[in-house]
């Protein structure tokens, strides 16, 4: 039927009215929006192609990566034999890609029944089916030779980069951006795109830090100066301070008290006796015991604050620290001691990180993108509305109300969804406009040929909205199922592009059909016509 029961034209234009008004924070000045209720702040974020900013490559530094596993397998070498209590003759060592140990003759069975627990299977899609973690190999003379595949290479590096992942998001969301574009490219990069960003400086600080943070005791046997002149003691190595501070050496146990993966908290603050900017940290209850029982074990005794290797500070142990909590002092400034509060929140990477592109775009050029773009939407926008009103004459008209108000709606669902509109998002509302007066066509052609085989007005009006239906709903479905496809293959530009034409496709829908029809029944209902003016 034509005409809509009152409680459906209610919902419709309930429901037009809500979503467009959504749209209207996007019109206010900033003064103005920041002014707003904060369940009123939801607007469209400008991509970086829009409104400037920062893009980083970066890619993960596979050698650190395969090191990394092969100290973990020589440490559990180690630890397995010990536990077994199986005899050798010497520590394991790392020997280019091969961990290797010498286990006596008469407990070689022994260990080597041992050491197979360590390889593990990798999964069937990766690695074929069948293949192991590690290659174990007897060299003869009670020699062991331990290979990590390349398989588990392989996913070791797809478990760094989603670790990586995540805690890039936590560092860059924690200095204040919206909407950062962060995704995996390859095997072994990571994209950053961080729109609006006035300090890329600060970005690439953040996200080139591993901030591995280390509590750690000072060796007292030696100063560092005899340990570089001599050769430091097995279990210490030299670490060496800040460069502001003229990188003075330290001789450094490599036992770790307590690790940086054991804090809970991290904030910026000011020590209350010097005035100067510090890091406050507060430990789970897993460091809180082990930092109780090293500084009761240690007092008058130094440790060292370790950051990614470098002592960023020395403090001696006045006292035992059973609280759980301390600070972090070392000549910071205001803004160092804000990062590094950052780092240590936001956890540290898995892998060092290396930046092979950076390109910041300038917020001149993004302006220049919007002009062009709102250029190109209004010629092409004026274009459509003079055709509907030269072709269709009135319904032309309701034609063009009904694009307008979806053009709203679709910025009403990217402000809801808190969506990051691009440079490609904005030819895909161009698209959109186009699409939807397609969708009026089809209908105003279908009632052109019901009038010709001389239905009367009203159902020719009505048998042209529901005879049109199934097309458009075809047309636009299949035209869906391709923005879908382009959102979930497709990345950066070509996700905007899809994003904006899959929205605009269910507001299109929406308009075209159930909003026009009822203007049109609205019309028809107070002129009652003799004619269709179409």
């Amino acid at each position: 039927m034509l005409f809509i029961s009152k409680g459906k034209a209610l919902a419709i234009l309930a429901t037009a009215f809500f979503i467009c008004l959504c749209a209207v924070p996007n019109f206010f000045p900033e003064s103005v929006f920041q002014k707003l209720p904060a369940w009123a702040q939801r607007h469209v974020v400008l991509g970086l192609d829009l409104q400037g900013g920062s893009h980083i490559l970066l890619e993960v530094d596979s050698n650190d990566v395969r090191r990394q596993k092969l100290e973990g397998l020589r440490d559990d070498v180690r630890r397995v034999l010990r536990e077994a209590r199986v005899g050798i003759t010497g520590p394991p060592v790392i020997r280019g890609n091969t961990v290797e140990v010498h286990i006596r003759e008469s407990d070689l069975d022994q260990g080597l029944a041992k050491l197979r627990e360590l390889s593990t299977p990798i999964g069937s899609i990766l690695a074929g089916g069948g293949q192991r973690s590690v290659d174990i190999n007897n060299a003869g003379g009670g020699l062991v030779q331990l290979t990590v595949t390349d398989p588990a290479i392989a996913e070791r590096m797809r478990q760094v980069v989603a670790q990586s992942m995540e805690i890039i998001e936590r560092r860059v969301n924690q200095i204040g951006t919206v909407e950062p574009l962060i995704q995996a490219q390859g095997t072994d990069r990571i994209l950053v795109q961080v729109p609006g960003l006035q300090d890329p400086q600060r970005l690439k600080e953040l996200l080139g830090k591993t901030a591995k943070l280390e509590f750690r005791m000072v060796d007292p046997t030696m100063s560092a100066e005899q340990a570089l002149q001599t050769r430091p003691p097995p279990d210490s190595e030299i670490l060496y301070g800040p460069e502001k501070e003229g990188r003075p050496p330290y001789l450094i146990e490599k036992r770790v008290l307590v690790a940086g993966g054991d804090l809970t908290d991290a904030q910026p603050g000011f020590d209350p006796r010097t005035g100067e900017p510090i890091v406050q940290f507060r430990f789970n209850s897993s460091g809180s015991r082990k930092f109780a029982q090293a500084t009761q074990e240690n007092v008058g005794r130094p440790f060292a604050i370790v950051l990614d290797n470098e002592v960023i500070s020395a403090p001696v142990i006045r006292e035992p620290i059973l609280q759980g909590s301390g600070q972090i002092s070392g000549m910071f400034t205001v803004q160092g001691a804000n990062d590094l509060a950052v780092l240590l929140r936001a956890g540290a990477l898995p892998a060092k990180l290396t930046i092979i592109e950076e390109r910041t775009v300038g917020p001149g050029l993004g302006q220049d993108s919007i002009e062009k773009g709102k250029l190109a939407a209004l010629v092409g926008s004026v274009m459509v509305v003079v055709f509907m009103l030269a072709t269709y004459g009135l319904f032309g008209l309701f034609a063009n109300v009904a694009v307008a108000i979806n053009v709203a709606m679709i910025f009403g669902l990217l402000s809801l969804l808190g969506a990051t509109l691009t440079l490609p998002g904005i030819a895909g509302i161009v698209l959109t406009v186009g699409i939807a007066v397609d969708s009026n066509v089809l209908i105003y052609e279908r009632i052109r040929e019901e009038v010709r085989h001389g239905r009367t007005p009203i159902t020719a009006i009505d048998a042209g909205f529901t005879r049109a239906l199934a097309t458009i709903m075809d047309s636009n479905i299949t035209t869906f199922i391709a923005a879908a496809v382009l959102f979930g293959i497709g990345t950066g530009p070509v996700k905007g592009f899809a994003v904006t034409l899959g929205i605009g496709i269910v507001t299109t829908v929406f308009t075209a059909f159930t909003l026009t029809r009822l203007i049109v029944a609205y019309w028809v209902r107070w002129q009652r016509p003799q004619t269709v003016p179409i």
